[in-house]
């Protein structure tokens, strides 16, 4: 009887001190430095949707690679998968403020087909062995007025983010 109450009691107490598998992978599976995480997504400036993941595979960055957005990347620390959040993310954590050195005006003969631009289309190019982006924002007889901040500089950005994996 006495060595089956301290088997029992042995039992009891192995059962009762060891942490559960739940609380072991509790951990593992949060987004922490380093964790590939895959995330559906709905991005909105000004109440308008301006990207958004649906019906496409989820996106997919590591985090703590500066591979996404440093502000929206930080409000994901720490979720696991199922989770859900609406994040705002101010102008300087995301494309930065507007640049107003960024704007340049360039003559109209640097393009190949100069009568076809409009304000509003987006050029590609590169400078100093770099690539970029513009977008038209003026043409006048002899040049064409480029801004080459992103278009989302200067933008506050809300997100509506579901976890999908950690891994």
């Amino acid at each position: 009887m006495r060595t089956r109450i301290i088997v029992s009691l042995v039992l009891f107490l192995s059962l009762t001190c060891m942490p559960s598998v739940h609380a072991i992978t509790k951990g593992e599976n949060m987004i922490k430095k380093g964790s590939k995480v895959s995330i559906h997504y709905v991005l909105k400036v000004e109440e308008e949707v301006v990207d958004s993941s649906e019906g496409r595979e989820p996106l997919s960055y590591v985090q703590g690679s500066s591979q996404i957005i440093p502000g929206l990347e930080k409000e994901l620390e720490g979720l696991k998968p199922g989770d859900k959040k609406s994040v705002d993310v101010p102008a300087e954590n995301a494309y930065g403020k507007h640049d107003p050195e960024a704007i340049q005006t360039v003559p109209k003969k640097v393009f190949k087909e100069p009568d076809v631009l409009k304000v509003g289309h987006i050029v590609t190019g590169s400078a100093q062995g770099h690539e970029f982006q513009a977008v038209v924002v003026a043409i006048d007889k002899d040049n064409v007025t480029l801004d080459l901040n992103h278009p989302l500089a200067g933008k506050k950005l809300h997100f509506d983010v579901e976890i999908v994996s950690v891994e």
